[in-house]
């Protein structure tokens, strides 16, 4: 089993650092105006990887934030995996031909499972994670706009058949919250597939992250929003606290 990994994230918006309340983009809150200069400041305090979203791009369905994320990916010395607005192949290749490690594919994965197919085919599970975003249980599209008839479990089994290798699972009810993640339901994800699962959503203490770390079922790594931006804990802290 590989290291428990942490990936801080950045939300970008309008070119800037934001945050959402359960994803709502009426309630959104700014935490600098550059969002290459926060992933430096990830670097700096030992990031392996950087998460980045370009809430724009996933309410509008096209890359927009694009260039921040490859600006990252070409300077700094980290890993990035980029989400939102990734919907065609073309979309797929700039960012890994452009030196992105990761994309993440959401929406997608319910409204075009054929182009979910071809990329895991063309790039493979490790470069390619699905992101699934689940409302009690049920997987929701569209920036969480929208929620599907399809059980996030039940997707993912399916995915996995079609090479999925990593997972990003987001409680929506726990995202922006600082209420703690749904350990339970990550940890089921992991078992159930035997695959890489992320945990988004509701870290609020490095004791989460232990909690997440010492599952018995493997939870591969923690997405870091909120509890950073607060000062709930530092980066530095929670990377001891793991490693």
């Amino acid at each position: 089993m590989s290291a428990f990994i942490l990936y801080p994230a950045i939300d970008m918006r309008n070119g800037k650092c934001v945050r959402l309340m359960q994803g709502d983009y009426d309630q959104e809150t700014i935490y600098g105006d550059s969002p290459f200069d926060m992933a430096m400041q990830f670097a700096d305090q030992g990031a392996d990887w950087i998460h980045m979203v370009d809430l724009d791009g996933a309410k509008d369905g096209k890359k927009i934030n694009h260039e921040h994320v490859l600006r990252v990916a070409k300077e700094l010395p980290v890993k990035v995996q980029i989400g939102g607005g990734i919907r065609s192949m073309e979309d797929v290749s700039y960012y890994l031909d452009g030196g992105v490690d990761r994309i993440i594919l959401g929406s997608a994965a319910v409204s075009d499972p054929e182009f979910v197919r071809e990329a895991l085919k063309r790039y493979g599970g490790s470069q390619v994670a699905i992101g699934l975003d689940a409302r009690e249980g049920y997987v929701a599209t569209e920036g969480w706009l929208e929620t599907s008839h399809i059980k996030a479990v039940d997707l993912a089994k399916r995915l996995v058949e079609e090479g999925a290798e990593t997972f990003i699972f987001t409680d929506i009810s726990k995202d922006g919250m600082l209420q703690g993640p749904n350990v339970d339901a990550i940890g089921e994800l992991a078992g159930i597939t035997g695959k890489e699962v992320i945990a988004s959503g509701g870290v609020s203490s490095i004791q989460d992250l232990v909690n997440l770390k010492n599952d018995e079922r493997k939870i591969a790594g923690a997405i870091i929003g909120k509890a950073l931006y607060k000062d709930r804990f530092t980066l530095s802290e929670a990377l001891g606290s793991v490693n």
